[in-house]
């Protein structure tokens, strides 16, 4: 069954984002806490317990998909990724806004014809600085974020390759696409905006075998995080709003 998260005082009809959620620990997070700041209601998918996705998008006003751990090919695993695979499509097509967010991303780079791969660097972990690419300049949800902003990181898959005519907004180092658009109003990210830093810690301490195997300090990992949280709450908050802004321009415009 649906959950749906609202802002105290919010009208029964504020407009709804289906957001898919793959696992527990891998919820809205501070990217729900400011769409529903926005007056956005957040109908809320928790596909792992059953929860069944709807056949459409009807009804609704943006699309959010979160992240998680499984691959986003693994369908045995997760059975309801071609699901979303196909809400993913409908989105784009219908210029429904939607947001992919680390696994989410990758499902919108698989699901439009792009492709994903294990890193074999290991994973991405903890705060990274990312860089603006000429695209970001205007873009209506990316546009503001300053060059050098960190993003909270937690991926051993990623984007190795980009969807026909997607737009690369930022990049990193260790990371090419950290960031790009598709269609009018589809965006991706491979880095985790709705983390803070103990939910950062959360993972470091599920995912500790796997940290040690590939040399990584999960302490270290953690708190990076910690120090960046102060800018990560203050960048990808104005990130969330301004998607936000985008779902409630779409709202209006279509009467959902």
């Amino acid at each position: 069954m649906t959950t749906e998260t609202k802002p105290a005082g919010a009208a029964c009809g504020a407009p709804a984002v289906l957001v898919v959620q793959h696992e527990e620990d891998a919820g809205p997070g501070l990217v729900g806490e400011h769409l529903t700041g926005t007056g956005l209601r957040l109908d809320v998918i928790r596909a792992w317990e059953g929860e069944a996705l709807p056949e459409n998008l009807g009804g609704h006003a943006g699309l959010l998909v979160l992240g998680g751990s499984v691959n986003c090919e693994e369908d045995e695993a997760a059975p309801w990724l071609p699901r979303v695979r196909s809400l993913v499509r409908e989105a784009v097509a219908g210029e429904v806004p939607l947001l992919g967010i680390c696994l989410g991303g990758q499902i919108v780079a698989h699901a439009l014809g792009g492709s994903v791969a294990r890193r074999d660097r290991g994973p991405e972990v903890g705060a990274v600085p990312l860089r603006r690419l000429p695209a970001a300049e205007g873009d209506p949800v990316l546009g503001g974020v300053p060059e050098g902003a960190p993003a909270a990181q937690w991926h051993w898959d990623e984007v190795d390759r980009l969807p026909a005519g997607a737009v690369p907004l930022l990049t990193g180092d260790d990371c090419p696409h950290q960031a790009f658009r598709v269609g009018a109003a589809g965006w991706a990210v491979q880095f985790h905006p709705e983390a803070g830093a103990d939910t950062v810690a959360a993972w470091a301490a599920v995912d500790a075998p796997q940290l040690h195997t590939a040399g990584v300090d999960a302490g270290d990992t953690v708190a990076s995080v910690r120090a960046a949280e102060p800018e990560l709450r203050a960048v990808w908050g104005a990130v969330s709003e301004a998607w936000g802004a985008v779902v409630h321009a779409h709202a209006g415009a279509r009467g959902v």
